[in-house]
């Protein structure tokens, strides 16, 4: 059983670089791992972030540097900008004695630096799928001597839609080298890569926290879409929440969803993706140490996330995979504690619900969201509760002597109560209750068609491919040479949603047919305006 680094037979430089930050005894993957990748195998290995896979394969990826190359010996392929700056800042610290040239590529940062970089040589390159193509497609990036590829966090690559640039970038590299993929869940998909791609993979599975799902109280609440954030909002009335964690699908709706809360009353920061390290590190302190109760997340941002008293954890949407959905609420009811995990479903999340229920093989209680009645109710017994604190400890000295005052210029005992009450519910006023509409569980028959003045949107329904998904037409299509890996590529980096969100993609000679969810279809169009494809501008407009 390998227990220390120094068992690892990597470079002394390694060793002493590993030290200075700390660590001592290498984690379960890195144990796993790296003697894996120094004796030449491809390896899978399955782990969350913050199991420590970044030094898995970084550590073995340096180890085997040939010094004096000018042409990048490592690439590393990433999902967002965010974790390739993360992950090529660490191995930049872990080559640190070994003179490791490390190099981070990503768009959105000027070519010119970058190419700058390559031209004067660089060992390993961190980047994103998206600047690595267009690179090599100006001839400044050269992969033809790269021994080591590693994939990480290609789950969320393939929600993303980077499968077809992953591929083209996998052809660009060498038949022999040696490939490593790192995910904390394994889709079809994925396993199709390393089936194609990998030359007899050792696997390395590392649970972080089994997620024990009975320490952990689940309900969810039906609501409408539109109507989510009000839902949230009586919730937390009534919940007792020492610390809430919101889990969102996008990086957007991270910034959105916070800023509604904090207008309601509820103070709220966002946690993305596009946060700076700095930036993350003071959010995520203040929340442990209780300067805010509530952040919204996705979840590539809140990878990595230990804090062992998170009181509820809430679904604002349902994830794609029920996976996720496990790894979610197991940042509640930790460390011996329970904890509560809340899912708000629209009626178009209704399945979704249901691979997540057979997947933990056990019904999800449902629960109706508090009326009106309700929460004035929850209110006034919580002013009642906290009167009677202070009645019992009899120390309001001053206030009683201010009402007798009050008493003795002729007011009457119980209208000065009353008064004072009226005066401590006073923000309420700050938390209006907002309407929710009911929800209609099973959608209604549709009526006979109209002849002209029959409405846009049942149109679309009815010739849509799925359930609650609204067909788009894009301008270009088969004699364009378009493929449905860049129509799902670009749609989800411009409009940032996930690719999975996407539906069926239908091509034909000259325009292309693409299902998207009902709720995200104006935002979708927003967002992807001015934006070309193969050189073509974009136009994407209801079928």
């Amino acid at each position: 059983m390998i227990t220390d680094f120094t068992q690892l037979s990597l470079h002394p430089q390694l060793v002493q670089a590993v030290t200075e930050q700390g660590y001592t005894n290498p984690t379960p993957i890195q144990a796993g791992v790296i003697p894996l990748m120094l004796a030449g195998h491809d390896v899978i290995g399955q782990a969350q972030t913050g199991t420590g896979k970044t030094a898995a394969f970084a550590l073995p990826m340096i180890h085997n540097l040939e010094p004096h190359q000018k042409l990048p010996q490592g690439l590393v392929l990433t999902p967002t900008r965010e974790l390739a700056l993360q992950v090529a800042g660490a191995m930049t610290e872990y080559g640190r004695h070994s003179g490791a040239r490390v190099l981070a590529v990503y768009g959105g940062q000027a070519y010119g630096p970058q190419i700058d970089r390559l031209q004067r040589g660089v060992d390993i390159i961190v980047g994103t799928p998206g600047r690595l193509i267009d690179l090599i497609e100006r001839k400044v990036l050269n992969l033809s001597q790269v021994h080591t590829l590693v994939l990480d966090e290609a789950d969320e690559m393939l929600s993303m839609g980077f499968v077809e640039d992953i591929e083209t970038i996998l052809s660009s590299t060498p038949f022999t080298r040696q490939t490593a993929l790192f995910s904390a869940t394994m889709p079809a998909e994925i396993r199709r890569l390393a089936e194609q791609y990998m030359n007899n993979p050792q696997s390395v599975s590392i649970q972080r926290d089994q997620v024990t799902v009975d320490t952990i109280e689940q309900r969810f609440y039906l609501v409408r879409e539109n109507n989510k954030v009000a839902a949230l909002t009586r919730l937390f009335e009534v919940e007792e929440i020492s610390s809430a964690l919101i889990f969102v699908r996008t990086r957007i709706e991270t910034g959105d969803l916070a800023g509604e809360l904090t207008a309601r009353g509820y103070p709220a920061e966002a946690l993305s993706g596009e946060l700076s390290q700095d930036a993350r590190e003071r959010t995520l302190n203040r929340f442990r140490q209780n300067q805010i109760k509530v952040v919204v997340a996705t979840d590539v941002a809140a990878r990595g996330l230990d804090i062992d008293d998170i009181s509820h954890v809430f679904n604002y949407s349902l994830p794609d995979d029920p996976e996720i959905y496990v790894h979610r609420i197991g940042r509640t009811g930790r460390a011996g504690k329970t904890g509560i995990a809340i899912t708000l479903v629209s009626p178009l999340e209704r399945r979704r619900l249901g691979q997540v229920e057979h997947f933990l093989r056990k019904k999800i209680q449902q629960a109706s969201i508090p009326t009106e009645e309700d929460i004035r109710a929850h209110r006034e017994q919580l002013l009642a509760n906290k009167v009677m604190v202070w009645l019992k400890r009899g120390r309001c000295l001053n206030e009683r002597a201010m009402a007798e005052r009050m008493i003795a210029e002729g007011f009457d005992a119980l209208d000065i109560a009353a008064a004072a009450l009226k005066v401590a519910r006073a923000e309420e006023k700050q938390r209006p209750i907002y309407p929710i509409q009911a929800v209609q569980e099973t959608r209604p028959e549709p009526k006979p068609a109209r002849k002209s003045s029959e409405p846009l949107r049942r149109s679309v329904n009815q010739n849509s491919f799925e359930p609650g998904m609204l067909r788009l037409q894009l301008n270009i299509g088969r004699q364009q040479g378009i493929k449905p890996g860049e129509i799902v590529g670009v749609i989800a980096k411009r409009a940032d949603i996930p690719g999975s969100a996407i539906g069926k993609i239908r091509i034909q000679d000259n325009h292309t047919f693409v299902d998207v969810p009902e709720e995200m279809v104006q935002h979708v169009i927003a967002r992807t305006r001015d934006v070309s494809i193969r050189k073509m501008r974009m136009d994407l407009q209801l079928a």
